[in-house]
């Protein structure tokens, strides 16, 4: 369904993606994109629903190019494909109670006639597992987790096929935390809909998605299954960030990542480090690609075989 393939962006000189590629088949499938703070999740999120336009690279979706979409075939993009924030507090309107603001989605995109909105409303937030009382409230009568719903309620308000959860629960306590993932869970099997969860929590990659995708300062360094690249990862990066933890969602402690540094660009010897531990020694020239089994390595840096 959606297809990235050489995604490269470049800030003021600065790359900070290079050489990304990434699917997310049709269906209720759940693809995890990890990395280290700083690695490029949010980039990527903001390139697939057009909040950026990348430097290169192509974007598809269902065999269409996403850039060349305008007007009213953006529009409809944009009904198909729903981004997720991490923080609900940049999506919702502080001045306008929950009902009203779920009722300007459905009217903005014809979803369903007028007079219909207000059962249609209650029927998105009976669906995320807030009551219909929650409609007459305001975001900052809402605790957290119940923002996160509405904002969760908003992007199914247009039926999309598929959803961008950039980190949807690491501003909430693991209680809340939990539940939001179950809703999710419930979500892609009543809907049917297909998602890339963008994070830096293994535990719940490993809960949620089936495939996972591993960035590295802007790159792709691996990708496979999630069990065989969570529990034999070929980079360090999963390692680092921990394995996933039973029965834990936390976003501290084990299964999160700790912070790259963005400084820099992975040079030669810094390469061959972060590729210590893989299943076999290999060189690299150029954009040539690294396979190792079970899982496969994405594009990197040269690697030489320098001593670390």
């Amino acid at each position: 369904m959606l297809e990235v393939r050489d995604l490269r962006v470049t800030f003021g000189g600065t790359t900070v993606l290079t050489g990304v590629d990434l699917d997310v088949p049709e269906g209720a499938h759940g693809v995890g994109l990890v990395g280290e703070s700083g690695s490029g999740k949010t980039t990527i999120a903001r390139c697939l629903v057009r909040l950026l336009d990348p430097s290169g690279g192509t974007i598809t979706f269902d065999g269409t190019d996403v850039a060349a979409l305008r007007g009213t075939a953006l529009t409809a993009y944009r009904r198909r494909v729903q981004v997720v924030l991490q923080d609900p507090d940049g999506v919702l309107d502080p001045r306008m109670r929950v009902g009203p603001a779920l009722s300007e989605v459905l009217r903005t995109h014809r979803v369903v006639a007028r007079a219909a909105e207000r059962d249609r409303v209650h029927e998105l937030l009976a669906e995320v597992g807030l009551e219909a009382e929650h409609a007459k409230r305001y975001p900052h009568e809402l605790s957290g987790g119940q923002r996160q719903r509405v904002a969760i309620a908003r992007a199914l308000a247009v039926e999309p096929e598929l959803l961008v959860l950039d980190e949807p629960t690491s501003a909430l306590d693991v209680t809340v935390q939990d539940r939001v993932l179950a809703l999710i869970e419930r979500l892609r099997d009543s809907r049917d809909l297909g998602y890339l969860l963008i994070s830096h929590n293994l535990a719940v990659v490993g809960r949620l998605c089936t495939d996972v995708v591993v960035l590295y300062l802007g790159r792709v360094v691996e990708a496979g299954p999630t069990r065989q690249v969570l529990d034999r990862p070929a980079h360090r990066t999963p390692r680092r960030c921990g394995r996933p933890c039973r029965g834990s969602t936390g976003s501290s402690g084990r299964g999160s990542c700790s912070p790259a540094s963005p400084r820099t660009r992975p040079t030669r010897r810094r390469a061959a480090c972060s590729t210590r531990g893989a299943r076999s020694p290999s060189t690299s020239a150029g954009r040539r690609r690294h396979h190792w089994s079970p899982v496969r390595a994405g594009r990197s840096p040269a690697i030489a075989p320098t001593r670390c």
